[in-house]
């Protein structure tokens, strides 16, 4: 078989429904032959985007996928691949390349160099019995740790040269998730508990790991207000009694309520990144971060304490402790901090309600 007919059988053996592309690509052909749907675009941005909202909209489960041609059609991309990476979303980026006899010579677009710094992985199938391995290659790095686009290139002699069927060897790749250290869990519980005024930092690794429920009753258990980050909106209820709601480049008035009077910030499935339109932590504050990718630790502030692993696996792992330590009932208190929540909130909305109610 060629090297697109068995790139085509790996998307269909890891589920692919859709094909988000943009001509000229043989690829989509040998796509569509193996019963995977194309969609087209007139622009390779809207080609990505198309990709990163289904990506989303399945949470995960199922993976996006694009595939442009060679040179324009890659650096046509890079707009909605780096937003992809900006929002920790996984796509697989298949994009055509130059025969290798004239990889290097202009004006041959080099993608893997290009697309560096806004891919987790990026690489290039250098000859077509390696098409497993390196299609095995890019879904585990899809399917582990913080999502966000990987690139895997296909030079158009690869595309074409044969591969022995006999040898094309391919099962899909499982999703692997871990859970925090026993002992760094029960410190982060013991340092929540003894704060005086903790805030929950929510980020959107509580959406990918479909985290919720879990936050919700590790919330409630030791009555924690929580706030979110822009891109992490909806990860706690907003009508919710201990909801601060959202804090970014606008933020609630809740928000900078709890926050500033924090002395302890509690950021799960947060990076604590200050750019990017976030609210940022004020200094003098007590960081624990739960975060799955260790290059969030220590990145922009100095952590207290840190735990890494799977937003839903830790929040588990937080509320268990956090029984052990306080009871099964938790420390539920006696609603001070609802009401304190509520009078705040209260106060917001009569401040914008006559914005909100104008017909103007």
């Amino acid at each position: 078989m060629e090297g697109n007919t068995a790139i085509a059988n790996v998307l269909r053996l890891e589920g692919t429904e859709y094909l988000f592309c943009y001509p000229a690509n043989p690829l989509i052909e040998a796509a569509a032959i193996a019963g995977i749907k194309p969609i087209m675009s007139r622009t390779e941005r809207t080609t990505v985007n198309m990709a990163d909202g289904y990506t989303r909209v399945t949470n995960g489960h199922r993976t996006g996928v694009v595939v442009t041609q060679s040179g324009p059609g890659i650096e046509n991309a890079f707009a909605g691949i780096a937003h992809a990476y900006a929002e920790s979303t996984p796509i697989l980026v298949l994009p055509g390349g130059t025969a290798r006899a004239r990889i290097g010579q202009s004006p041959d677009f080099d993608a893997m160099s290009a697309f560096a710094n806004v891919t987790k992985w990026a690489g290039q199938i250098n000859q077509a019995d390696r098409i497993p391995e390196m299609m095995r290659r890019a879904y585990t790095h899809l399917r582990s740790g913080r999502g966000a686009p990987v690139m895997l290139q296909v030079p158009a002699d690869v595309a074409t040269e044969e591969i022995d069927e006999s040898i094309f060897d391919y099962r899909p790749v499982k999703s692997h998730k871990s859970a925090g250290d026993p002992s760094d869990v029960a410190d982060a519980v013991k340092m929540l508990l003894g704060a005086k005024s903790p805030v929950i930092y929510a980020g959107q690794c509580i959406l990918w790991a479909e985290a919720s429920e879990e936050l919700r009753e590790f919330a409630e258990l030791v009555n924690v207000p929580v706030m979110t980050t822009n891109t992490g909106k909806s990860a706690f209820p907003e009508n919710h009694p201990l909801s601060l709601g959202t804090g970014g480049a606008t933020l609630t008035k809740m928000v900078r309520h709890f926050l500033d009077k924090a002395d302890l910030v509690f950021g799960v499935g947060c990076s604590f990144t200050t750019n990017l339109a976030s609210v940022g932590i004020p200094p003098g504050k007590m960081l624990i971060q739960c975060t799955v990718d260790t290059r969030d630790l220590n990145k922009e502030q100095q952590l207290h304490h840190a735990v890494v692993g799977d937003a839903r696996l830790v929040l588990q792992q937080l509320t268990e402790e956090a029984r052990k330590q306080t009871g099964t009932d938790g420390r539920r208190g006696d609603g001070s901090v609802e009401a304190e929540v509520k009078s705040v909130k209260e106060e917001w909305l009569g401040e914008w309600m006559h914005l909100l109610t104008s017909d103007e």
